[in-house]
Formats: structure tokens, C-alpha cells, sequence
């Protein structure tokens, strides 16, 4: 085992090397929402926690089996005229969320529902294929 002397200078140039490297911007949600999601025999269902989002803020989309959320939760003007703030905890900003659908959900049976700051959303399942027998003409 080698005993290396520690020496804080050794530890200032790594901090000061690592400017040197390229750094990859990190894109970010301003804030998501919290989700329930659940399973019935006819659908599934996504519950969208989304208070203080107003029905015209939100979206949603199915695109190759992506559903897609997003939506705005906005800062009120009034507020910042009222007095200063001494703690701001909630989250303001764009959100995206973003779900795969499973193989038997139906991309045209989806439906939305705004209600008391939560997004219902509904995703119907594709009907099972049904084997018929085909009949076989003699001619």
C-alpha cells in the first residue's frame, strides 16, 4: 500500500482542470406534476395532479404511442404587487410528461377531463381480435 502525502494544492488544480472540460447542457422540466395511473379491464387511467393549471394551459397528445402532457402553471401578476414574498415554495413553469402506451391501448380512444386540479385522463383499450371462420367455397 502507498501512503500519499495529501496536499491541498494537488486538490485546487483538479478543481481548476475541471473547467477545462466541455459540459453537456442538462434540459429540465421546470416542475412535474405527481401521476396515479391504473388499469381497469375496459381502460387505463391517468390522474395529472395539476393545480392551479388552467384548462386552456393544458395539452395532451398520442404520437407513435407516446402520450404526451404538458401544460403551464403560471405565475399570477396580482401576486407580485400585493407585497414582497418571504417563501415561494410552490413550482411555477412548463411541464412535459411523458407516457408509452401499451400495445392494446387505443391512440384514438383517449379522453381528458379537467376537474379540481387534476387531469383525468381515460385511454381505451383496443377490442381483442376476434377469430371468425371463413368459409370455404367449393367451385
Amino acid at each position: 500500500m502507498n501512503v500519499v502525502r495529501w496536499s491541498p494544492f494537488r486538490e485546487f488544480d483538479n478543481f481548476f482542470q475541471s473547467f477545462d472540460r466541455p459540459v453537456a447542457p442538462v434540459r429540465r422540466a421546470d416542475w412535474l406534476p405527481l401521476v396515479d395511473i391504473r388499469e381497469t379491464e375496459d381502460n387505463y387511467q391517468i390522474d395529472v395532479e395539476v393545480p392551479a393549471v388552467a384548462a386552456e394551459d393544458l395539452s395532451v397528445s398520442v404520437t407513435d404511442g407516446v402520450l404526451s402532457v404538458s401544460g403551464e402553471r403560471k405565475v399570477s401578476e396580482t401576486k407580485d404587487k400585493d407585497g414582497r414574498a418571504h417563501r415561494v415554495e410552490r413550482r411555477y413553469g412548463k411541464f412535459v410528461r411523458n407516457f408509452r402506451l401499451p400495445e392494446d391501448a387505443d391512440e384514438n380512444g383517449v379522453g381528458a377531463e379537467s376537474r379540481d386540479g387534476v387531469l383525468y385522463l381515460t385511454i381505451a383499450k383496443k377490442a381483442e381480435a376476434v377469430a371468425r371462420n371463413i368459409e370455404v367455397k367449393v367451385a
